[in-house]
């Protein structure tokens, strides 16, 4: 049967299913019922129906139960959100998310840890695997525009990672996966709180040999959270994490060699090393009536290097970053009608060391390049409750970024020595209506913007036409977005978000590498999901995306934006069968796409994929010890997926069998 008939076929089926919970009745798991959440990726603590987006909540206990082995698993099951990597490694995958997954799609969402930017001020991608899954409190994902808020790369969405924060009585925990291509991951930790102290440590320790010949990775790393109550009226927390990350790159495959062995690798002798270290010192102040203040004072560094063979490419980049983001809420009636205002600043001093060598072994330096990105950012915004049901939102930010850039030959020549400063603007608008006690409408009017990145700014790599490139803008675009979250009935929980998003100037590399501002683009789309929770028997859930991205005027006007899919989607359920079992099955389809680089869609399209995955659990009942089990299988039927990026063909894995134990106590 075609692949795209069994992606409609199962999302059909799953929507009878959830008005056909009898079925199911005959399980025995206490499955618990839907409940009220709050997310911060606001800024402040908010209920999530009261914010103006398709936001998505994912808990702890939901990670720990999904056999994930890192977060790029997990967020690849959240609705229109596609990954993609073209090495299989985790670890330097990219997001596409409402269709921002051009041939660079890392600067268009914004990824926090505890509030911190974990986007580089270069186009390196985030390493995923610097964050342990155990270590995870929850996960919130805030759809649409977010520039008023936090700035620069908000254009797509908001992911915000919060760390788990101790808690009573010491909690061990420790888990262990195995699977196939030599995956294994294992992870422990503690946390607990005395007095007036909380504390949290965790370690991991994982690794793959990789579904391709040159494609292992090893990724070893810590965290540690120590908190302090002191009153009801202030309190401090101080997080600290390392990692560090070893991978190797198998490159492309011309098409004969896809076909020959997809297994193989395309690069004889390309590999990586990634040490991430982050701190993050948060102070908050309760003023009472007067309103709330916290301060957070942000630290990361990261070193890179970098051996290419393929590209005769050896480098060694260190990174800094400083920030400061204080602000400042207030929440308290206006005219009788609740109000909610939040003030803040936001300071952040990135900077970047590159020295190029012409051999592996970094003995015979040819280039050194220091760049830097200062950017101080203002914004308010502001919530009146115009009805106790229905919030109207206002927000404003300016924001100014200085990029400097120099770069010097290891004779001493001067390549370049210049600099650009860009200026931001961004407004918010939207009204939310909240219907009923679990439901919501919103309308959401915004403006969005990015500015280049470091290594899109200037060319550094000594590739001999190296330059700084003051013609580069930042991208900037307008947001509009509808949607609705219907609970008619209990636990059955409907979405539908109607987006569009005009973008001007963004930034892509042309054939010669030389980075440009694209003519203006068009990203829209439909968001679709619906979950139904049968208590003691069921949970099944579908959700579809449809996107849309296509260059309005210029050369290429009409045509489809490369590596975007029409469609995506998922559709599962998890069955509670007696014993303390359940079954998860699960499909994902990700519709076809134009390949990467291909702007005037002249050449073959990638084709789409439908990957069935299929999962058992076990989770006992016991007394004092949190005890479970996994096994399960991904692309179950042995689906054959690949990237193509112009010629380059960078195959995905196959069938993947893995199993894992985790228990707490």
């Amino acid at each position: 049967m075609n692949q795209r008939i069994t992606a409609i076929l199962l999302f059909v089926l799953s929507g009878l299913w959830c008005f056909c919970p009898q079925v199911f009745s005959q399980g025995t798991a206490d499955a618990e019922p839907m409940e009220e959440i709050v997310v911060t990726a606001t800024r402040d603590a908010e209920e999530v129906r009261s914010v103006p987006a398709n936001v998505s909540v994912l808990t702890a206990k939901e990670i720990e139960e999904s056999g994930a082995t890192s977060l790029v698993e997990v967020l690849r099951k959240l609705e229109s959100i596609q990954i993609r990597t073209y090495s299989g490694n985790p670890s330097q995958a990219s997001i596409d998310l409402r269709g921002f997954g051009g041939d660079n799609p890392s600067g268009k969402t914004l990824v926090l840890l505890d509030g911190k930017r974990l986007n580089n001020p270069d186009m390196n991608a985030i390493n995923w695997l610097q964050i342990s899954l155990s270590n995870i409190e929850r996960i919130e994902v805030i759809r649409g525009a977010g520039s008023v808020l936090y700035g620069d790369s908000a254009i797509a969405g908001v992911i915000n990672i919060l760390t788990k924060k101790g808690e009573g009585k010491p909690e061990v925990s420790a888990s262990f996966t195995a699977g196939s291509y030599g995956l294994y991951s294992g992870q422990a930790g503690i946390r607990g709180s005395e007095g007036k102290v909380s504390y949290s440590l965790n370690g991991e320790n994982s690794g793959m040999q990789g579904y391709r010949d040159r494609s292992k990775y090893t990724s070893r790393g810590a965290g540690f959270q120590l908190g302090y109550d002191g009153s009801e009226a202030w309190n401090a927390s101080l997080a600290l994490s390392y990692n560090r990350t070893d991978f190797q790159l198998p490159g492309s495959l011309t098409r004969a060699e896809y076909k020959k062995d997809r297994r193989q690798s395309g690069n004889p002798d390309d590999d990586g090393e990634n040490q991430d270290f982050h701190a993050n010192l948060t102070l908050e102040t309760l003023f009472g009536n007067a309103g709330s203040f916290s301060l957070q004072f942000l630290y990361g560094a990261k070193e890179i290097i970098s051996s290419y063979r393929s590209m005769s490419s050896y480098s060694r980049v260190t990174l800094d970053s400083y920030g400061m983001t204080p602000r400042y809420v207030l929440d308290r009636n206006m005219f009788n009608h609740r109000n909610k205002l939040l003030v803040g600043l936001d300071y952040y001093d990135e900077g970047l060391d590159k020295d190029g060598y012409a051999d592996r072994g970094q003995d015979e330096r040819i280039n050194t390049a220091e760049l830097s990105r200062r950017s101080l950012g203002v914004y308010v915004r502001n919530e009146f409750h115009v009805r106790e049901d229905l919030i109207l939102a206002l927000g404003y930010r300016t924001e100014r970024a200085r990029i400097k850039g120099k770069e010097r030959l290891a004779d001493g020549t001067l390549v370049f020595d210049d600099d650009k400063t860009h200026d931001a603007k961004a407004f918010e608008s939207a009204l939310t209506w909240m219907i009923g006690e679990k439901s919501k409408a919103f309308a959401k009017y915004a403006t969005v913007f990015r500015y280049p990145y470091l290594d899109e700014q200037a060319s550094y790599y000594g590739y001999g036409w190296d330059a700084f490139n003051t013609d580069l803008d930042q991208e900037k675009g307008r947001s509009y977005e509808v949607g609705v979250n219907l609970v008619p009935i209990l636990n059955l929980s409907l979405d539908l978000t109607l987006y569009r998003i005009d973008m001007e100037d963004e930034i892509s590399p042309d054939q010669n590498w030389v980075n440009q501002n694209l003519d203006k683009t068009r990203h829209e789309g439909i968001e679709l999901g619906a979950s139904y929770l049968w208590e003691k028997a069921a949970r099944v859930y579908a959700q579809m995306s449809y996107r849309r991205a296509e260059f309005r005027n210029g050369p290429n006007a009409g045509k489809d934006v490369p590596l975007v899919s029409n469609l995506l989607g998922t559709a599962g359920a998890i069955l509670y069968l007696p014993g303390g079992f359940e079954l998860n099955p699960e499909i994902r389809y990700a519709g076809e796409a134009y390949r990467g680089g291909d702007l005037s869609n002249s050449e073959d399209k990638i084709d789409d994929t439908t990957l069935c995955n299929l999962f058992l659990y076990y989770r006992p009942t016991l007394k004092k010890l949190k005890f479970s089990a996994f096994a399960g299988v991904e692309n179950l039927t042995d689906e054959k997926p690949v990237l193509i990026y112009y010629n380059g063909y960078y195959p995905l894995p196959g069938i993947t069998v893995k199993g894992g134990i985790s228990f707490k106590f």
